[in-house]
């Protein structure tokens, strides 16, 4: 989907932290970014990331999804919220591809980094992120994009972000409790600020 595609969508950024909770609604233009509404409340909710109080914490979500709402003028319905903790982690892993046709595609692209991704992670975590660091085709490492390239054989370095799965189930069930659908989760430094 280009950016063009994109004019005009609205997009929530739900910032659950420890001592508080913000929301930042944004729509989206040629140029970026439009800040259209925020809304940031003291929570009590968390300790080091983790929800401790499902109560508390939907009560700072809905009070900062209604002054973000208010600002704003839109309703917010979607949002895509960030997690912290020490409960977050990284690890590295490699994922390689055919390359179909000789020239590198976005879908070759797609198939080494889903290749990545396969390592087996805890039954008790999921992975947030797949973060290439670095592609290579046939010899040639060091290549951040790849697409349009001539080879046969693409390899793809990445960091894989995870979390603890009971983490990110509290605090998608403390969103859905107000309402709200979580389109996705995301390491809490990568989240709309």
């Amino acid at each position: 989907m280009s950016n063009e595609a994109l004019v005009g969508e609205i997009l929530v950024g739900l910032d659950i932290g420890t001592t508080k909770v913000s929301a930042v609604v944004g729509e989206i233009s040629e140029d970026g970014i439009t800040i259209l509404g925020v809304g940031t409340v003291p929570c009590r909710g968390l300790r080091k990331g983790i929800v401790s109080n499902i109560d508390w914490t939907v009560r700072a979500i809905k009070d900062a999804i209604e002054s973000a709402q208010t600002m704003a003028g839109v309703e917010i319905r979607t949002v895509y919220a960030g997690v912290a903790g020490s409960h977050i982690r990284s690890a590295s892993s490699d994922g390689v591809a055919a390359i179909a046709g000789g020239e590198v595609t976005r879908a070759d692209v797609d198939r080494a980094l889903e290749g990545a991704r396969a390592i087996p992670v805890d039954a008790d975590r999921q992975i947030l992120h797949v973060l290439p660091r670095e592609f290579i085709v046939d010899a040639q490492d060091g290549i951040r994009d790849p697409v349009g390239m001539s080879g046969v054989r693409l390899g793809a370095k990445v960091n894989l972000v995870t979390a603890a799965t009971t983490c990110v189930q509290n605090v998608v069930r403390c969103a859905e409790r107000c309402g709200l659908v979580v389109a996705a989760v995301t390491r809490l430094t990568f989240a709309p600020r």
